[in-house]
């Protein structure tokens, strides 16, 4: 096996085609410093933390952006073993703009942003960036390919239900907006300042800085905060029912796949 082989495999590991030994430690190296990176990031927004442990956070950052950056561009190097991105030219690039390499990129762009000249509040924007190193993990989580299948089974009743509530988000700020305005003209001024109150309604949220005062008001707004209930579980119970699917499928629907090719995997 060559050195891009062998590093392809041990970035690319999965849970279904274990590695070897070293395979299995930089897995659980690279999410235990994902994780760290997390904690000290919560940590350090503590006054009192930050000033006693600023120097250790700091020492950590800077190992964590190497680790990071060379993380990335050795993922680069090897990627051509996969036979998606075979080309040396065409096939990274066309692995920059995938997803999970969109998240590796912007894991570490905050740091390298800083020499450049921008904006101090700008850059400040970036520094969030910083938490999409959470989200380096979902390589690792494979329980997220079962809800990208029902994502991808269930895009169209999906798609429908959200409509549907954005329908009746329209419908129930139309009908208050007429209902109320007279009463509250600075609370409710407008159908678009009135959906604020449809979504913390129709979410029974109810955050009580936008509350009908008239009779007609309120027996509408208790209506509607009934009928809510009932609409926001409509998703819920698409995705369930998804999940249920997927959860209890035949195994023989549901061929093997090679972690490094994709290709099918048949006995």
């Amino acid at each position: 096996m060559t050195l891009r082989k062998r590093l392809y495999v041990t970035l690319n590991a999965t849970a279904g085609e274990k590695g070897g030994p070293a395979e299995r430690i930089f897995e659980a190296f690279l999410i235990a410093v994902i994780l760290l990176n997390i904690v000290t990031i919560v940590l350090d927004s503590v006054p009192s933390v930050h000033h006693t442990y600023h120097d250790l956070f700091s020492q950590f950052e800077n190992f964590s952006l190497l680790f990071f950056t060379v993380e990335y561009f050795t993922r680069l190097y090897s990627i051509v073993e996969n036979e998606k991105y075979a080309d040396p030219v065409k096939g990274r690039l066309k692995y920059l703009f995938t997803p999970l390499a969109l998240v590796d990129l912007l894991a570490i762009l905050p740091f390298y942003l800083t020499f450049f000249p921008i904006d101090l509040r700008f850059l400040r924007i970036f520094r969030l960036m910083a938490l999409f190193r959470l989200f380096k993990i979902a390589r690792y989580l494979h329980a997220l390919d079962i809800f990208k299948r029902v994502l991808r089974d269930r895009k169209e009743q999906l798609v429908l239900s959200f409509i549907f509530v954005l329908f009746v988000l329209v419908f129930i700020s139309f009908v208050m907006f007429y209902a109320e305005h007279e009463a509250q003209p600075d609370k409710f001024s407008s159908i678009p300042a009135t959906m604020w109150w449809g979504i913390a309604t129709l979410t029974t949220v109810g955050y009580g800085d936008i509350v009908p005062v008239t009779s007609l008001g309120k027996v509408l707004g208790g209506m509607f905060a009934i009928a809510g209930v009932g609409l926001l579980a409509l998703p819920a119970g698409i995705l369930s029912s998804g999940f249920f699917e997927n959860l209890h499928r035949p195994e023989e629907k549901t061929p093997r796949r090679c972690p490094h090719c994709d290709k099918e995997i048949h006995d």
